[in-house]
């Protein structure tokens, strides 16, 4: 079993709280992001893996209408509520959240028709605000433990779509569906190419003698502040510029093509021009990718992920000084074949595309770099894409 130690401790917490072994245990990896960036919300191509790290959450059915959270992640912080009062916690406490949401929503808003509640707890191993979507995996991995022990039968597109919702109307981050369809439709030694227009996902083998490395920087991680909800809305008012311009049915800027942005871009104000060609430029990249994967050219597929942070750091502006700082240390490393900002960006980690056998020789000179210019050194992680989430 991957992660069986953190497996083993939240099955103990369980058992040490609540007097009994959990009915159900669900696992859900995070994610890496490996190319498309912030495309999924604009119905665009993303490629992406489930990664080796990830949640468990283990539940049972409650004797009563109570619901009762324990977070291992947050020192073992309990939250507890009731089936007619599950809502957003305003503050506090406000990890529960997630499995609230989720559970909400689950129960399409109306959690009451659950019957009964439940006891739970939860905990993993992916480090917080790295940009690897802990948040996603502990959606999943309660999705798919509640489902489980409430007999609720839905597709993983459904479930992933769940988890979305309740980032929306619980967690308060607009996000878009890329991080729960990678946690759950993750392969081992693959990635995830997602279509995001069709809700379309299959695994794609990356082949031997690559990984990933996951570099995370000291940059405070936040999407819930506005930077992320103010570029979706950028690229909305984008799109609705170029339906208005253009001779075909636009929707998203997933039908807009970069010769397109080039020639109607005007009557877009400067700043809304710019967050739109970067997700433009990122779906070409995705199928310019896809094409190099099956002639097995990863060092092309590498350059495109410098394409993509170099576009994040032009044009979106979602990058950051330490961010930059990885990628361009990462340019004078032979071993490196293509790194990028991974995730919403604006803190967070860097995904690098590196051979395995250098991976400490990597790490050092990627670390030596970042402490020159900062004073602190990153954490360097080396990444095997995995399977997706689980009933354990």
């Amino acid at each position: 079993m991957i992660n069986k130690e953190v497996y083993d401790k939240v099955v103990a917490a369980f058992a040490a709280k609540f007097g009994a072994q959990p009915a159900a245990v669900a696992y859900a990896p995070g994610r890496i992001e490996v190319l498309g960036n912030h495309t999924d919300y604009n119905e665009g191509y993303v490629f992406s893996a489930a990664i080796d790290k990830g949640t468990f959450f283990a539940v049972s059915p409650a004797a009563d209408d109570k619901v009762t959270l324990v977070a291992l992640d947050m020192g073992g912080e309990t939250y507890g509520t009731t089936l007619g009062a599950v809502a957003k916690v305003e503050s506090g406490a406000t990890w529960a959240n997630y499995p609230l949401g989720t559970f909400n929503w689950l129960f399409d808003g109306n959690p009451a028709a659950a019957g009964k509640g439940f006891n739970a707890v939860f905990g993993g191993n992916i480090p917080l605000g790295a940009g690897l979507s802990s948040s996603a995996a502990l959606e999943m991995a309660t999705v798919l433990a509640l489902a489980k022990i409430y007999g609720v039968e839905k597709d993983k597109t459904s479930l992933a779509k769940i988890g979305q919702k309740a980032e929306h109307t619980f967690a308060g981050c607009p996000c878009g569906l890329l991080d729960q369809a990678s946690s759950l439709y993750g392969k081992a030694g693959a990635l995830v190419k997602s279509d995001f227009r069709y809700c379309a996902f299959e695994n794609v083998p990356m082949g031997d003698g690559v990984a990933f490395m996951m570099v995370k920087s000291n940059a405070h991680h936040a999407l819930v502040d506005g930077a992320y909800a103010s570029r979706r809305k950028a690229c909305e008012d984008a799109a609705a510029h170029f339906a208005g311009v253009l001779r075909k049915k636009v929707t998203h800027l997933r039908d807009v093509t970069m010769a397109e942005w080039v020639l109607y871009r005007d009557g877009l104000d400067e700043t809304t021009a710019r967050r739109a060609v970067h997700p433009i430029g990122e779906d070409e990249r995705v199928l310019q990718g896809a094409a190099l994967l099956e002639k097995g050219d990863l060092k092309g597929f590498g350059a495109l992920m410098y394409d993509s942070h170099e576009s994040s750091r032009r044009w979106f502006e979602n990058s950051c000084e330490e961010l930059d700082a990885i990628v361009d240390a990462a340019k004078a490393i032979p071993e490196v074949y293509g790194a990028r900002l991974s995730g919403g960006g604006f803190g967070g980690s860097c995904c690098l595309l590196v051979d395995p056998a250098a991976a400490d020789a990597i790490a050092a000179r990627i670390s030596a770099a970042y402490k020159a210019k900062f004073g602190d050194e990153p954490v360097c992680s080396l990444i095997k894409p995995s399977d997706g989430a689980s009933l354990v």
